[in-house]
Order: C-alpha cells, then sequence, then structure tokens
C-alpha cells in the first residue's frame, strides 16, 4: 500500500512533482496545498487543492506525508519557509529519488529532497534536506550539498566540493575538486569555478554574443 502524500503547490514543479511520485515512488498524492492567498482553484491534476492553514485538519500529519514542490525563488527562501512550516505542522517529508539516477551513496540523502533522472551520485556524498538535483547532474566523490540548496541541470561538482546552505547553481556549471561555495552562493549558468566562493557570491559565466555576420550569408549550412 503506497502513502499518502500531500504536495504545496500548484505550479509546473508540484505538477512535475506529482507525475515523478504517482508514477515510480511508494506515494500517492492525495491532495495539493497552497497559502490562502493563492487558492485560485479546488482542483489541481484532478485532485483537491486545500488552504495551507487547514491542511494538517483534513490531512492529518499522523497519516499523510508531505512535500514542498518549490523552486529556488528568492534563493530557496521560500521553499525553506515551507518546508520548516510543515515540520512545525508534524509532517514527515518526503523524498522523490528517482529509479533512473545512480546513486552509489548509500542512501545520504535528506528528506523534501527532488533528484531527477540521469544524476550521478558517487561514494561518499552526503545530501542534506529540502535539496533539489534536476537531472543530468554529476556529483563527484565526498562533496557534501547542504540544506535547501538548489542544481539546475548538467552540472559537474568535482570531488570534495563543499556547497553551503541555500546555494543555487545554474545549468552547465563546473565546480573545481576540493573548494568551498559558501552559503547564499547563486553559480549562473555556464560559470567556471575554481577556487572557494564567499558567501552570498554571485559568479556569471559570459554569455554567448550575435555574430555581426546574419545567418543568410553562412556557407554550408
Amino acid at each position: 500500500m503506497k502513502n499518502p502524500l500531500v504536495i504545496f503547490g500548484t505550479g509546473d514543479i508540484s505538477q512535475l512533482a506529482h507525475l515523478y511520485f504517482s508514477s515510480d515512488s511508494n506515494y500517492a498524492v492525495t491532495a495539493f496545498t497552497v497559502d490562502a492567498s493563492y487558492l485560485k482553484a479546488p482542483e489541481f491534476c484532478g485532485l483537491p487543492v486545500v488552504s495551507f492553514d487547514d491542511v494538517a485538519k483534513l490531512y492529518s500529519p499522523d497519516t499523510h506525508q508531505f512535500f514542498v514542490a518549490l523552486s529556488y525563488s528568492k534563493l530557496n527562501r521560500l521553499r525553506k519557509e515551507k518546508y520548516q512550516a510543515a515540520k512545525a505542522l508534524g509532517y514527515r517529508l518526503a523524498s522523490y529519488i528517482s529509479p533512473r539516477a545512480t546513486v552509489l551513496n548509500d542512501g545520504k540523502i535528506g528528506d523534501n529532497c527532488f533528484i531527477l533522472e540521469d544524476n550521478t551520485i558517487q561514494p561518499f556524498v552526503s545530501i542534506g534536506n529540502n535539496v533539489t538535483l534536476w537531472s543530468g547532474n554529476h556529483i563527484g566523490h565526498h562533496s557534501i550539498i547542504r540544506d535547501h540548496s538548489f542544481i539546475a541541470s548538467h552540472v559537474v561538482v568535482s570531488g570534495g566540493v563543499d556547497i553551503g546552505e541555500s546555494c543555487f547553481i545554474g545549468v552547465n556549471a563546473t565546480l573545481r575538486d576540493h573548494i568551498k561555495i559558501g552559503e547564499r552562493c547563486v553559480i549562473g549558468a555556464g560559470a567556471l569555478i575554481l577556487g572557494d566562493a564567499e558567501p552570498e557570491g554571485v559568479y556569471l559565466g559570459p554569455a554567448t554574443e550575435r555574430s555581426k555576420v546574419p545567418s543568410g550569408r553562412l556557407r554550408g549550412i
């Protein structure tokens, strides 16, 4: 029998979470919840949507688990706040770990984690609570990803990297081995980080500029 699950949110990530949990996990989504001011429709994905103020009365923490399906908005602060609020109500927080991810760290993964397909998590990695790993990342051996961080797709985290709490790391970023990323850092898409990053740092890779030659003048394409 599957474990009943309530999901916080009614956005794109919530829809994805519903699909992933429903298709290949031991959880059965029974309802969604949002803050009262965001309660615009009574159903989402064919299931009831209730106010977060009422969720514990309608779907008891004694019988239901909880998942906060939010993005990195406000540098993960909103997801962290709702994670803590659900904990305060007495809920156990579920994690989704794709069966199509390669997980070799003996399950050292916290709660409310969202780990999608094609991630490679090498031995001796430690992943904290409320961490999102979108698809296709490499997390090198002996690395640490601390609570409330969000790692987008195709990021390379080399061995022995320590990523602080509430960081965001964008697509195709590369972190060299044995460096420390301070808390609340933003590492932009395509950035190459070769040394320690101080807390609250912003690191943006160079964007590709448009060529002065228009596409119509290219030969062989």
